[in-house]
């Protein structure tokens, strides 16, 4: 893959994509600031038929251009590369910081005992959503979540770091590989 460890896609982004922050801002390279990647250009449609409500959130005019937001979060590299952070469907809101399950998921892959892992959010009173993770192991020891919060604590931000982590034989997938985050949730909640 040509990146380091537990880092998300970074891609070239064609001229017409931009990253727009909520308010509709262009963010500029190098800020830092997370946006929402928009695709630009002639072929954008106006709406989704019979379906306003999606078409509002997908397609918005800014500045005079029309765009397509997918609903994928980024950072855009002083070079102008763009660093996924994940979907904001699956972004977890915690204590007001942002936390991108896919970002803490390839950090959690790292570790030499973890074999696969979902990232979800459960509700928390005090926070608002708790991160927790759902790792499968190379082995079946139960005590591997001590070790990976140790290992976690030098290489994520605390807020970003699993407060519960249940560990599993497999992650359970989609056949074509996509994450089962609702079946995550039921484990994670199940566990307690």
């Amino acid at each position: 893959r040509g990146m380091p460890a537990g880092q998300t896609g970074q891609f070239i982004p064609l001229a017409q994509t931009k990253l727009f922050a909520e308010d509709g801002r262009e963010i500029a390279p190098g800020s830092e600031e997370p946006g929402l990647i928009a695709a630009g250009g002639a072929m954008i449609p106006k709406c989704y038929h019979k379906d306003p409500e999606k078409s509002a959130r997908t397609f918005r005019e800014i500045g005079g251009k029309r765009y397509a937001f997918g609903g994928d979060w980024a950072k855009l590299a002083a070079d102008g590369t763009l660093v996924l952070l994940g979907r904001g469907s699956a972004c977890i809101n915690s204590a007001g910081e942002k936390i991108y399950t896919e970002e803490v998921e390839e950090v959690i892959k790292t570790h030499p005992a973890v074999t696969d892992a979902l990232v979800v959010g459960i509700p928390d009173e005090r926070f608002g959503q708790r991160v927790t993770a759902v790792v499968a192991t190379r082995t079946a020891d139960d005590e591997v979540g001590a070790d990976l919060d140790e290992y976690l604590k030098e290489r994520l931000a605390g807020y970003k770091r699993p407060r519960v982590i249940v560990r599993v034989d497999a992650v359970r997938r989609a056949p074509n590989g996509k994450p089962d985050y609702k079946w995550a949730r039921t484990v994670v909640l199940d566990s307690q």
